[in-house]
């Protein structure tokens, strides 16, 4: 570390050293092994023209902008287009034109004398700055871990997730292995627990005043604990006299969690009662963990359901202010910067205590309780404004508290996550409660504790939740719903989506989430609430959105108030789950829309105010982009799916089935011809099929080998469920479905990955066979080619189509005949056919690679690339944009234009 640091001390030329001080740094102070295959330089980006990212890492998503040590970081400097721009912004136009599955969460920009950290989550807020003598292993982790560095709080929670955990693993085999009551046992001991160790490190109870009740009775640590809880839950008037003093001074913390007394513990000693009392109570400091963060992790630690996952699921607090921040507290906020007058101070109080906020599937609470800190750290705010303006007596038991957890509803479907949410609650009122005193100092104790049965345990989607609390003005919905798709979905789960949206809907082709909004659209529609939910991405493309939403506009006049477009979710701290979401703010109102009312849509280019949000999460007016069976102009070329085998792999064959054919009934030669599905295409892997229409059955029969695949075809096709299929066991020597082109035509792979900016479209010699799995395009030109495999058909591809896992499942009813062409001049056609040339010259230039070589974005030929940029150009010009349009406002103008065509359709 030293020695890395005395090296780079007086150098650093931009040109000859990047790479090894990078290299160095990963190597030798991070103890990256071969720090060449984990970092890459001069990576490509089009901005309009070909630039290099000076360093990029790939797994981390993170961009280097490095300057030489004389550099001044701050000053900018002409760009190749001739713009200024700091090493910064330069940076972050690189950022803003990477596909977003490239996009990390930091900047770096450095002059070798000193690394800045640009965080991406808060782009205007100044940098991390650390000199190089600063660098350390720990402050530098972020650049080969996904995970941002965390903070002081996260890390306590997660290591009190541990700790229980830990004295869980101890525990386990002493209960019933197996028994439900014995499981939930050893739940409500944790959760009692947790809640002890805390209240003796916060305040609640005398310092280690429940260690110091136990270490004393090691020997009977099982019953003096059973003892305990029972004392805990009575009132100092009802307990016995003849309570032993140490017992009689614990207070009576009332609120439902010591009311259960249908439990058994074992025996607890040896190593348990080791881990409570020296790891968990004398090695640990309770006091400062986040209940947001850690009722999540406590909650998956001791859920078997999650347990084996191995990782500890919360979900990040920032990403939790992407919901309640645009929903509420943005507008609070704003609210306390202007209330400049004790009368006004007041009010805001008591708004904030009027305020109502509800969680239809609210697991461990952490969308609550994070909302209740915010709005008590606000009030607190309030409080010490309003004791600048007024004295508070410091011997009073009047606590000026006015925001309470009662405010604060639920609706989760397992018990033990319950449980967890209100002792969270608990504890986010207890460290409220202490940062209040130090503001007003008043001296009132927070035990006993409140009773709430705001936190029900039902399933939010056949409950009604007015039994729970009616909408008004004042509620907001705020959920993080289940992510699961409708492939995953048990027979229970798809039933109750359908009974939500009706029998007659295609309901079962939707995501689970979708429950969440049509029951919250109905809950609220007709009232003032508002709701908003991150979602996973999917029901906002392809198909479902007008399955998911147009229903629910229909019925209830629901419309966006504001959207994160998508954005990989964070919610685990030692595993990322691979999810992008969307998070959309929702009600029924209909308000006033325009420049005067604008719309907030945060995308990965910032944020942007609009007159409205339509449910692509797109600035546009609300399309309904159903499939058509046709493209909008009647000279368009028609698109259609390949042949549907349905053979169960007898008709197609590999290189070496086609050659031991061959070997045995050589005469077969003639009933076979090339074949491709979608991966064949893209990564240029020959296969072949038994194309027998028109053959002769004299050349059939003459083949052995041939007749007995016919069987297997018939056989296969007798046995299926599908009476279609059984039907086309009459002609077993045929594909299901019949596509033989006559002409050369394009070809689309219906699936291509994510990681592409452009989906692999190549063209296709009439004897090759097209399996289902492709697009084909008969009567193309060279211009069609152009449009398609440019920019904007990518941009409209990527929002409109449905997906498979995250990668593109591209549809010819759903995103190419609903594409909007652009109505070029001769001249401009003329060019787009040109461009669309060199495309296919600049690949003939590499005859060894697949597409699936010449498409992967860090390894793109130079040529290819300029090609393609060449390409996008033309066609944005045909449609009389400008070169450098970003591509949601190209989705956008493609959606105007659609509303215009369909008005047209319609009329």
């Amino acid at each position: 570390m030293k020695s890395f640091i005395d090296r780079w001390e007086n150098a650093g030329d931009e040109k000859s050293d990047t790479q090894k001080f990078w290299l160095e740094l990963l190597r030798d102070v991070l103890s990256i092994d071969n720090p060449e295959d984990f970092i890459t330089f001069e990576k490509r980006v089009n901005l309009g023209h070909v630039s290099y990212i000076d360093g990029y890492i790939p797994s981390t998503g993170i961009i280097i902008e490095q300057k030489s040590s004389t550099v001044n970081l701050d000053a900018p400097a002409k760009q190749s287009d001739g713009t200024p721009a700091t090493p910064f912004e330069q940076a972050k136009r690189y950022y803003d034109w990477l596909p977003a599955s490239q996009r990390g969460r930091y900047i770096i920009v450095s002059n070798f004398r000193e690394i800045r950290i640009h965080d991406m989550e808060t782009p205007k807020a100044p940098p991390e700055i650390l000199t190089l003598s600063e660098i350390t292993p720990a402050n530098t982790a972020f650049l080969v871990k996904r995970d941002r560095p965390l903070s002081h709080e996260e890390l306590i929670s997660l290591k009190a997730g541990e700790l229980v955990g830990k004295l869980y693993d101890s525990l386990i085999s002493r209960f019933a292995p197996g028994d439900t009551h014995s499981q939930q046992t050893l739940n409500v001991f944790c959760v009692r627990l947790v809640f002890l160790l805390y209240a003796e490190d916060s305040g609640l109870f005398r310092k280690s005043q429940f260690h110091d009740y136990l270490k004393p009775r090691e020997l009977v640590a099982s019953d003096a604990l059973l003892k305990l809880f029972d004392v805990l839950n009575q009132k100092p008037e009802e307990r016995s006299p003849y309570l032993h003093d140490d017992l009689k001074a614990f207070p009576y913390v009332n609120g439902g969690l010591f009311a259960e007394n249908d439990i058994e513990i074992p025996q607890i000693d040896g190593e348990p009662l080791r881990i409570i009392l020296e790891d968990m109570s004398e090695g640990f400091d309770w006091s400062g963990i986040s209940p947001t963060i850690f009722g999540a992790v406590f909650e998956s630690t001791l859920n078997p359901k999650t347990r084996h996952t191995g990782g500890m699921h919360y979900t990040s607090i920032e990403n939790i202010h992407k919901v309640i921040d645009p929903l509420f507290m943005d507008g609070l906020n704003a609210e306390f910067d202007k209330a400049d007058t004790t009368k006004k101070l007041r009010e805001l109080q008591k708004k904030l205590a009027s305020m109502q906020f509800f969680d239809p599937a609210c697991g461990s609470g952490n969308f609550l309780t994070e909302t209740y800190l915010s709005l008590r750290r606000l009030e607190n705010r309030i409080l010490a404004e309003l004791s600048q303006q007024i004295s508070f007596a410091s011997d009073t038991r009047e606590t000026n508290i006015r925001v309470s957890i009662g405010q604060f509803y639920g609706i989760e479907i397992n018990d033990f996550a319950v449980s967890v949410a209100r002792t969270a609650l608990w504890i986010a009122e207890s460290q409220m409660w202490n940062e209040t005193r130090k503001i007003t100092h008043f001296i009132g104790d927070l035990l006993p504790l409140k009773t709430y049965s705001n936190i029900r345990k039902e399933n939010a989607l056949t409950y009604d939740w007015n039994n729970l609390i009616r909408p008004g003005k004042d509620l907001y919905i705020i959920s993080n719903p289940p992510f699961m798709g409708y492939h995953v979905q048990t027979k229970e789960q798809k039933a109750e989506i359908r009974a939500l949206y009706g029998q007659d809907s295609q309901a079962g082709k939707i995501d689970y989430v979708s429950g969440w909004y049509c029951k919250a659209s109905e809950y609220i529609a007709g009232t003032k609430a508002r709701a908003a939910f991150v979602s996973t991405n999917s029901i906002t493309q392809g198909e479902q959105v007008c399955i998911v939403f147009r229903p629910l506009q229909k019925r209830y006049r629901i419309h966006i108030d504001f959207a994160h477009t998508a954005f990989k979710w964070d919610s685990e701290a030692s595993e990322k789950a691979q999810v992008h979401v969307v998070v959309i703010g929702f009600n029924t109102i209909q308000e006033e829309e325009g420049p005067e009312h604008p719309k907030r849509l945060y995308t990965p280019e910032g944020l942007k105010l609009v007159e409205h949000i339509n449910f692509y999460l797109v600035p546009a007016p609300d399309v309904w982009n159903e499939a058509r069976a046709v493209p909008w102009r009647d000279d368009t070329p028609k698109a259609r799916a390949g042949g549907k085998p349905t053979e169960g792999g007898n008709l197609i064959l590999s290189a070496g089935e086609k050659a031991e054919l061959l070997r045995t009934d050589p005469i077969a030669e003639k009933l076979i011809r090339p074949y491709m599905g979608a991966w064949d295409f893209i990564h240029r892997k020959p296969r072949y099929c038994l194309w027998l229409v028109n053959a002769s059955p004299k050349d059939i029969r003459s083949c052995p080998r041939v007749m007995e695949r016919i069987k297997k075809v018939k056989a296969f096709r007798l046995a299926s469920k599908k009476k279609a299929t059984q039907r086309k066991a009459q002609t077993p020597a045929l594909f299901d479905e019949i596509v033989e082109c006559t002409e050369r035509y394009i070809a689309i792979p219906v699936t291509s990955s994510e990681k592409r900016f452009y989906i692999p479209i190549g063209w296709l010699e009439p004897e090759v066979i097209p399996g289902d799995a492709l697009r084909v395009i008969q009567g193309a030109e060279l211009y069609h080619f152009g449009v398609l495999t440019s920019r904007v058909h990518m941009a409209w591809t990527r929002y409109v189509c449905g997906r498979l896992k995250s990668d593109y499942s591209y549809s010819n009813t759903v995103v190419y005949n609903t594409f909007v062409w652009p109505d070029p001049t001769g001249k401009q056609k003329a060019m787009i056919e040109r461009t669309a040339r060199a495309i296919l010259d600049a690949r003939a230039n590499h005859p060894e690679c697949s597409f699936a070589d010449l498409y992967e974005d860090d390894v793109m030929p130079q040529d290819l690339r300029e090609a393609h940029r060449e390409n996008d150009s033309a066609v944005c010009r045909a449609y009389g944009w400008s070169e450098d349009i970003p591509e949601s406002e190209i989705v956008a103008e493609l959606f105007r234009l659609c509303s215009v065509l369909r008005g047209e359709a319609e009329e």
